[in-house]
């Protein structure tokens, strides 16, 4: 048993030694904010972890943790499926669709599909500034295969390989991205510790017809190549990269009534450090209640959390779990997300249980 416990602590100190040295190199003042491509990768997919401000590395424990926590899925019992719906900034639209099989021993796998749609906008320049008439729309895709296991009773690990498209008119970029992810049922007090790596994976370059043109070099002079094709230059970003670690309590209050109390830190490499954090309120594991906090930022000067610099902020919601026939279960999950200058977002999803 002391050799199983060695070796889990020392996983989740290899796992944790890698973002607190990218840490140390960057700079508290900076957050690189816009620094990354496929920004909608930073988009939950989960309204129940939306609901709980996002702290939802430690808990994972439904169809859901594909995204945030794949090492979950090893404890999701028989057959699920997600889809969700929300309604985004901007008037845009992002969906997602998951499906996992417990394998028993031989560990869980899971099947991901994500889509970011613009909505069709009109083309301008700077001769036509109300419009050339044509009409371009911006278009991303993900898809992701996991696997997941319980190495002992008490951890579980699991892994993704997700391939990440994103498409601007006639200009495409694409990258073959890794996710991996811990769970770690400790024994002090019942506390799970979870903890996960998203989007380890090379940098995207945007290419296509859009950034070739025709040009005359030399306009001035006369009988040289008057028509030269070239391209313009297009730097590579980075992915959203986010180590993500948490920790969740389950109380059991009375009869039928629980609650579960987790936290989770961020380490984004486009963003500060931040915290979320939450609860859900279940009855008799049919109706849930939910709300958070998401995107705190530390403020070592003052020793205080703040959120001063983040759009996001509160965030709540419900879930209804029914029965329909035998084993088969219906989960329907409402968040709202408060974005401040951007409004709100407001998610939908529907989880199967077979």
């Amino acid at each position: 048993m002391k050799i199983r416990y060695t070796a889990v602590l020392s996983v989740l100190l290899f796992i944790a030694a890698i973002p607190l040295k990218a840490q140390r190199l960057s700079s508290e003042s900076i957050s690189k904010t816009g620094t990354t491509i496929a920004q909608f990768l930073k988009i939950d997919v989960s309204a129940r972890s939306v609901a709980m401000g996002g702290s939802f590395v430690a808990v994972a424990n439904d169809v859901g943790a594909i995204y945030i926590n794949p090492a979950g899925l090893a404890r999701v019992n028989g057959y699920q499926a997600m889809f969700t719906h929300t309604e985004w900034i901007a008037g845009t639209k992002y969906d997602f669709g998951a499906v996992s099989l417990n394998l028993n021993e031989l560990g869980a796998l899971g099947l991901m599909v994500s889509s970011f749609n613009s909505g069709d906008m009109q083309v301008t320049t700077i001769a036509e500034p109300d419009g050339t008439g044509e009409i371009f729309d911006a278009q991303d895709l993900l898809v992701g295969l996991s696997y997941s296991r319980n190495l002992t009773d008490n951890f579980s690990i699991g892994f993704s390989a997700k391939y990440v498209y994103q498409r601007i008119w006639r200009s495409t970029a694409s990258a073959v991205a890794i996710d991996v992810g811990t769970l770690f049922d400790t024994p002090f007090w019942g506390i799970v510790l979870g903890g996960s790596i998203k989007n380890f994976g090379p940098k995207m370059q945007l290419d296509g017809r859009d950034i070739k043109f025709a040009d005359d070099p030399d306009s001035r002079n006369s009988g040289n190549v008057s028509v030269v094709n070239a391209q313009y230059e297009m730097d590579e970003y980075p992915l959203p990269l986010f180590f993500q670690v948490g920790l969740s309590k389950t109380l059991n209050l009375f009869e039928k009534n629980r609650l579960t109390v987790p936290i989770d830190a961020v380490t984004p490499n486009d963003d500060y450090e931040s915290v979320n954090t939450g609860f859900e309120y279940g009855w008799n594991e049919m109706l849930f209640l939910r709300a958070g906090y998401k995107s705190l930022i530390y403020d070592s000067s003052d020793d205080i959390f703040l959120s001063e610099d983040q759009e996001k902020g509160m965030t709540a919601g419900f879930g209804l779990n029914l029965r329909l026939q035998g084993t088969m279960k219906i989960q329907i999950d409402y968040a709202y997300a408060d974005l401040g200058r951007l409004d709100n977002a407001q998610r939908f999803s529907l989880l199967l249980q077979f």
